[in-house]
C-alpha cells in the first residue's frame, strides 16, 4: 500500500519494521521518489534490452549526429575536435566486434580494456555489447599488480590497451597469458613489445590490423537478455583485493532511463545539441553511466587529451554543455576562482563580493539560479560561465562527498545547476540526487533518483536510530532494478551486503525534512578511545574539513590513547599568505614542519570543532602537516578519494607514535 510521505519528495511504499530479537535491527519506512510516476520500474521500450540496444537505436535515430570527437594534432598543437557521427562508430564496431569473434572470443567471454577514455575505449565497448562479451576495464589507478589480479580473476582472454600502457601489460606476464591471448593496441605496437608479447605465445596487433582481422566474414549478433551481464567492473576497495561488481543489462537500462526521467521532472532533459566532456575515467561507472545516457540521446561526447593541466584548454576548445566532476577537481576551481578574486584589486573584489551577497540572497527566498541577479550574471558572473567554455548548464558531482561552501559557492557563480549525487558502483551510480534551484538541499545528496527504493537500517552500536520521530538515521539500504548480480565468484561478501534483495552500503544517512538524504558517517569507520568513549571518524573528518586553509584531512586514535591526532593537508596559499603575516619564512614544506604553522592550524581545527559543538574527546590534540596531498601514487587513497586507512596508519606510523609521544 503507498502512503503519501509527510516528506515532500518521498512517498512511503512500506512501514517501518522494529528489531528482531538476536536478529536484523529495526528498519525505517521505504519510500520512493514522488517524482517520476512512482513507479518500481522504468516503463518498457520496444527493442530495448541491452546495452547494445541504446546504441542501435541511437544510430538508427539519428545515423548523422556527432557521436565521439578528439582533438586534432598538427605539428604538436592541438587544434579543433574532430568527430565521428553515430553511422560512422557504428561501422567500426561492428569490424571490431568481427574481430573479436574471428579470435574465439564470443557470447559470454570476457574482454578487458585498459587506458585512458578515448573513441576507441567507447567502440571496443560497443563491440563487447553487440556481442554478449562481457566488459572488463582494467584501471589506470589499479597499479599492475591489480591489474594482473583482474586479469586473472576475470579470465580475460582478449585485452584492448592504449598505445603507452602496453608496457604495464606486459609486466603481468607469464601469470596473465593462463587465459589473455591477444592484445590490440589503440595505435600502433612498437617491435621490442611485439616480440615479447610473441614470446609468451600471444598476438598482438595495432589498431588499424586488427580492424582488417575480420576481413569478410559475417558474425550473427547473438540474442542478448535483459538479465544478461554486460561489465565486471572492478572496485578498489579501501582494503583487501579488488571486487568484480556484475553490472546487468537491466541495471543499465533502468539507471538511464531513471536519469532521464529525473531531467525530465527538472526541466532539463538532455537533447541531441548536449554535448559532454569525458575525462572522468570510463572504467569507473559513474562516468560510464553519464556516457550511456549521452548515447541514448545521440548526444555528442568530447575526449579531453588525458592531462589535468590540459583540461580547461579542451574544455575551452569543445564547450560542453554538462560538465562532470568528483570533489577534487571542483574543489581546484572553486581554490582558483579564490585566488583571481583575491588577485583582481579592491573594486573588482567589493563588486564581486555584492554581486554574490545579493544573488545568493535570491536564491536562499526560492529565486531560480537564473532569475535571482540576471545583471549580475552578465556582468560579474558570465566571466565565470566563460571559464568553462560558455554553454555549461549542468555541473554533477559525485564519487565523494563534496563541502557544503564549495557547492553553494558555485551554485551562485557558475550560472548553472550545481547538482550533487550518491552512488556506489553495486547501485549503478546514480541513487541519489539533489534537485535544481532547491537550496534548501545543499550540503545533502538529494532525494532517490526513480525507480530507486531506499531505507534506512538503525545501527544501535552508533547510536543511530532508523525509526526515531526527531531524526531517522542509518545505514542507507537500496533495493531495484539498478542494483548489481553480486560480486564476481564470491558468493561469500555477495550475501554480507545483499539481505533479502536489499543492498547495506555501509554509509549512514540522515533523512532531511524535506526527503533528501544527507550522509554522515561511514558504519565501519567506528573506534573507540581508551576511556571507552566511540567516535565516528568520518563524520569528524567532515567537520574539520571545513577548516579555512585545511584541503584534506585524516584523523586517527586508537582504544590504547584517549585522545585523536591527525594529518593535515593544509591550503598553500592560505598557509603562506599566514606564514608571510606572522614572519616564519622558508618553502611551503619548511613551513609544514614549524611548531608554530601547526599551532596555527590546531587552533583553526579546535576553532571549528566548538563551533560544530564537538564533544571534548572528539577535539584533535595534535597534528602533523604534510605539504604533499594524499595520493594513489603512495597507495593513500582510491581513485575516488576514498581514504585508505591501514595504508595511511601504515605510511604515518612513525609520526602517528611522535605525536601521541609528545603529548606525554
Amino acid at each position: 500500500m503507498e502512503a503519501v510521505s509527510t516528506m515532500k519528495h518521498l512517498v512511503q511504499v512500506e512501514e517501518g519494521k522494529e528489531a528482531v530479537e538476536g536478529g536484523a535491527p529495526s528498519a525505517g519506512p521505504t519510500y520512493r521518489c514522488a517524482a517520476g510516476g512512482k513507479c518500481a520500474s522504468p516503463p518498457a521500450v520496444p527493442g530495448l534490452d541491452c546495452c547494445w540496444d541504446i546504441f542501435r537505436l541511437s544510430v538508427e535515430r539519428c545515423p548523422d549526429n556527432r557521436m565521439l570527437g578528439r582533438r586534432e594534432i598538427v605539428d604538436g598543437k592541438a587544434g579543433k575536435y574532430t568527430w565521428l557521427t553515430y553511422k560512422e562508430v557504428y561501422d567500426t564496431v561492428i569490424k571490431v566486434g568481427t574481430a573479436i569473434r574471428s579470435c574465439g572470443v564470443g557470447k559470454g567471454g570476457r574482454c578487458g580494456i585498459y587506458g585512458a577514455n578515448s573513441p576507441e575505449w567507447v567502440i571496443s565497448m560497443q563491440a563487447c555489447n553487440a556481442h554478449g562479451i562481457y566488459c572488463v576495464p582494467l584501471y589506470d589507478t589499479l597499479g599492475a599488480g591489480a591489474v594482473e589480479f583482474v586479469l586473472c580473476h576475470a579470465e580475460v582472454q582478449i585485452a584492448f590497451v592504449e598505445e603507452k600502457k602496453i608496457g604495464e601489460m606486459l609486466k603481468t606476464f607469464p601469470n596473465a597469458t593462463k587465459f589473455l591471448k591477444t592484445i590490440v593496441s589503440f595505435g600502433k605496437v612498437n617491435p621490442e613489445h611485439k616480440e615479447k608479447v610473441e614470446q609468451n605465445g600471444l598476438s598482438i596487433y595495432s589498431w588499424e590490423e586488427f580492424l582488417q582481422l575480420g576481413g569478410e566474414e559475417k558474425f550473427e549478433l547473438p540474442p542478448k537478455d535483459k538479465d544478461d551481464i554486460c561489465t565486471i567492473m572492478y572496485t578498489s576497495g579501501t582494503t583487501g583485493d579488488p571486487k568484480g561488481v556484475l553490472i546487468s543489462n537491466k541495471s543499465i537500462i533502468t539507471i538511464v532511463s531513471a536519469v532521464d526521467e529525473f531531467l525530465i521532472n527538472s526541466d532539463e532533459e538532455l537533447r541531441e545539441d548536449d554535448v559532454y566532456i569525458s575525462y572522468l575515467p570510463l572504467a569507473h561507472i559513474f562516468d560510464r553511466v553519464i556516457e550511456e545516457v549521452f548515447i541514448h540521446h545521440g548526444a555528442s561526447i568530447g575526449f579531453w587529451r588525458g592531462d589535468v593541466k590540459l583540461l580547461v584548454e579542451d574544455i575551452g576548445e569543445l564547450k560542453p554543455t554538462v560538465f562532470c566532476a568528483v570533489p577534487r577537481v571542483l574543489d581546484r576551481i572553486y581554490g582558483g576562482l579564490q585566488d583571481k578574486i583575491t588577485a583582481g584589486g579592491f573594486l573588482k573584489k567589493t563588486l564581486f563580493n555584492v554581486a554574490y551577497k545579493y544573488k545568493q540572497g535570491n536564491m536562499l527566498k526560492g529565486s531560480k539560479h537564473e532569475e535571482a541577479a540576471a545583471v549580475f550574471d552578465k556582468v560579474v558572473f558570465s566571466k565565470v560561465k566563460r571559464g568553462l567554455g560558455g554553454r555549461v548548464r549542468l555541473i554533477l558531482s559525485g564519487a565523494a562527498p563534496l563541502s557544503r561552501h564549495v557547492e553553494e559557492y558555485l551554485r551562485v557563480v557558475t550560472c548553472s545547476h550545481v547538482l550533487q549525487g550518491y552512488g556506489l558502483t553495486e547501485t549503478c551510480a546514480g541513487s541519489f540526487v539533489s534537485l535544481p534551484n532547491n537550496m534548501s538541499m545543499l550540503g545533502t545528496v538529494g532525494p532517490p533518483v526513480p525507480y530507486v527504493e531506499v531505507r534506512l537500517e538503525s545501527v544501535p552500536e552508533m547510536g543511530y536510530d532508523a525509526l526515531s520521530r526527531e531524526t531517522p538515521r542509518g545505514e542507507i539500504c537500496i533495493r531495484g532494478d539498478t542494483l548489481f548480480s553480486g560480486y564476481y565468484k564470491r558468493e561469500d561478501l555477495t550475501k554480507e551486503v545483499l539481505v533479502d534483495g536489499w543492498f547495506h552500503t555501509g554509509d549512514i544517512g540522515e533523512w532531511q525534512p524535506d526527503g533528501s538524504m544527507k550522509i554522515i558517517d561511514r558504519k565501519k569507520n567506528i573506534f573507540k578511545l581508551s576511556q571507552g568513549e566511540y567516535v565516528a571518524v568520518e563524520n569528524l573528518e567532515n567537520i574539520f574539513g571545513q577548516t579555512p586553509g585545511v584541503d584534506s584531512v585524516w584523523v586517527y586514535g586508537n582504544s590504547f590513547e584517549s585522545s585523536l591526532v591527525a594529518v593535515v593537508n593544509p591550503n598553500k596559499q592560505a598557509l603562506e599568505r599566514w606564514a608571510e603575516s606572522n614572519g616564519v619564512t622558508g618553502e611551503f614544506a619548511t613551513i609544514c614542519e614549524d611548531p608554530k604553522a601547526k599551532e596555527f592550524i590546531l587552533g583553526e581545527l579546535t576553532k571549528m570543532g566548538k563551533e560544530k559543538k564537538l564533544k571534548g574527546f572528539e577535539l584533535i590534540r595534535a597534528v602533523h602537516l604534510d605539504p604533499v596531498p594524499f595520493d594513489m601514487d603512495r597507495d593513500l587513497i582510491t581513485p575516488t578519494y576514498k581514504k585508505k586507512r591501514p595504508q595511511l596508519l601504515k605510511y604515518y606510523q612513525s609520526i602517528i607514535d611522535g605525536m601521541y609521544k609528545s603529548m606525554k
